[in-house]
């Protein structure tokens, strides 16, 4: 068998950070980990193929050589992958297709015109799979409710692409999530009960892309790494020796929730092992939000002081924020907008609220009757409108977002905030080694220095940042320089989204209902 792994083209957003991979001379910010693993699952004889659209397309020899075409997607990538089944249907291939968004909402890629989904997770259905072809089975869909053991799971095949395309490598040490956000798929997926991978395992994988020669960025992008708390600790524990060892080659970045600031053993594993960043769903600062939102775990403590401890330990935070929820009281941008200011966090992920297939909030809105059919092209982005009928109206809550978009990526205002998060930092990294930048790197800094150094009005103020920065946490000097790097994304991506909305909120049937009437006030408390 000859298959052509292919992972679709991922659209503008925040997550994209296209401008600044532009100024870096790379393609794309990571590989596709669900597919670089799915290779590895199939059977050894095969001969494989994987493109990355986001870093080159397919080319027509790829077509004519392979047999079968191996498709995988998020719902954002949902018109690629329409597109792709039907040019593998076309031209005679079979069409097997698997990730997230085929699980979640199967009927597109039956109805696009797939052949085979694999659905759920891979590691019991590739084999399903794999059994229905040496049948002979011409069509099949391949599902488990078993989550698999995934100390299980092979090492992705990260051969199979070109390592110096990306910002950063990704690997997955869990699966998972134990908290029940009313709003999110990860448990639906993935199930409430972490699934972690052995110690041994992980550093199996990190010294697999070591003797590759990979030396930047890595996320291990598990929904929730702190998910299961014991088992972290055992990973960090042996973690931290391996990068001793070798002077600390990689610098690493996760997601986890907030209740990490309850617990300072985990926070001090986590700097010791090499974390200098962390993605944290805050969401919001009004409690009742997080009530509706069913976000417990972000109310036990004053959210300026969990964010504070964790930036304090020398791990700079990245944030999302969401406008919608039911409930939400006039005004939730701007309060946003001052949590952000407050905290210093650069990279605040501001959304609107979407509300994702066969969750609970689907289930329940679907039962209110208050899902919208289609609206916007740009389903879970930050360029859509939200795709149900909110409680106050959609104008309003859209209005708030362009604003509060603006203000928070404002040049000026982004290197000020970026600045005073920085300066937060008071725990002690553990030391690196000095290493020579590599060209894409060398290309970041200097348009850096270029852009907010000489042509914008931000010229001053980034040289007297750089120089405190270098002056007073000259560790934290590398990392800064990079943040400031992603603002460019940022600074030109405002103006997109800002427009797409706008035009969205003119385009917008006047039948459409825009707010649904809540029954009753409620006084708005806000969690600082």
């Amino acid at each position: 068998m000859r298959a052509l792994l292919i992972w679709c083209h991922l659209p503008s957003s925040f997550w994209s950070y296209q401008a600044t991979l532009d100024l870096a001379g790379l393609r794309s910010t990571n590989p596709p980990l669900g597919l670089l693993t799915i290779a590895a699952m199939l059977p050894q004889e095969w001969e494989l193929r994987l493109c990355d659209r986001n870093v080159q397309p397919e080319t027509e020899a790829d077509w004519d050589w392979c047999d079968m075409v191996i498709l995988s997607a998020m719902i954002v990538q949902r018109q690629d992958f329409q597109a792709l089944i039907q040019k593998g249907v076309q031209r005679g291939k079979k069409v097997a297709v698997g990730g997230p968004f085929p699980t979640s909402v199967p009927e597109f890629a039956l109805e696009a015109g797939a052949h085979y989904l694999i659905l759920d997770e891979g590691e019991c259905t590739i084999p399903q799979f794999i059994a229905a072809l040496e049948r002979g089975e011409e069509r099949g869909i391949f599902r488990s409710k078993e989550k698999p053991d995934v100390t299980q799971t092979p090492i992705p095949r990260f051969d199979l692409i070109d390592l110096d395309a990306y910002i950063a490598i990704t690997l997955q040490f869990s699966r998972g999530c134990p908290f029940q956000c009313e709003f999110c798929d990860i448990i639906n997926l993935y199930g409430r009960k972490p699934r972690t991978k052995a110690p041994e395992q992980m550093l199996a994988e990190l010294d697999t892309l070591y003797q590759l020669g990979w030396r930047r960025w890595i996320f291990i992008v598990d929904d929730n790494f702190i998910g299961n708390k014991r088992n972290a600790k055992v990973f960090l524990r042996a973690l931290i020796p391996w990068m001793q060892e070798r002077h600390y080659p990689f610098t690493l970045m996760t997601e986890a929730s907030l209740n990490l600031a309850e617990d300072d053993e985990l926070i001090d594993l986590m700097v010791q092992a090499g974390f200098t960043m962390v993605f944290m769903g805050i969401e919001t600062p009004d409690v009742n939000s997080l009530t509706v939102a069913n976000k417990s775990q972000n109310t036990r403590q004053s959210l300026v002081q969990s964010c504070d401890k964790i930036t304090q330990a020398g791990i700079q935070i990245l944030s999302g924020f969401i406008l919608g929820f039911d409930g939400e009281k006039a005004g939730a941008g701007q309060r946003i907008q001052a949590f952000v200011e407050e905290t210093g966090i650069p990279q605040a992920h501001l959304s609107l609220l979407q509300a994702l297939h066969n969750t609970a909030m689907w289930t329940r809105l679907q039962q209110e009757g208050r899902l919208l059919e289609s609206v916007g092209e740009h389903f879970t982005t930050q360029k859509s409108l939200m795709n149900f009928v909110p409680t106050r109206p959609m104008p309003e809550i859209v209005a708030e977002f362009i604003d509060a978009f603006g203000q928070l990526y404002d040049p000026m205002t982004y290197l000020q905030r970026t600045f005073r998060h920085f300066l937060k930092m008071s725990g002690d990294r553990p030391p690196r080694r000095l290493r020579l930048l590599t060209p894409h790197e060398l290309r970041l800094l200097t348009a850096i220095c270029w852009r907010q150094g000489l042509l914008r009005s931000t010229r001053w103020q980034f040289w007297r940042q750089l120089g405190a920065i270098a002056l007073h946490k000259p560790q934290l000097l590398y990392d800064y320089l990079v943040a400031l790097g992603m603002g460019e994304h940022f600074f030109t991506f405002r103006h997109e989204v800002k427009a797409t909305l706008e035009a969205q909120i003119a385009d917008l049937s006047p039948s459409l209902p825009l707010h649904r009437q809540e029954p009753a006030e409620t006084p708005v408390h806000i969690a600082v």
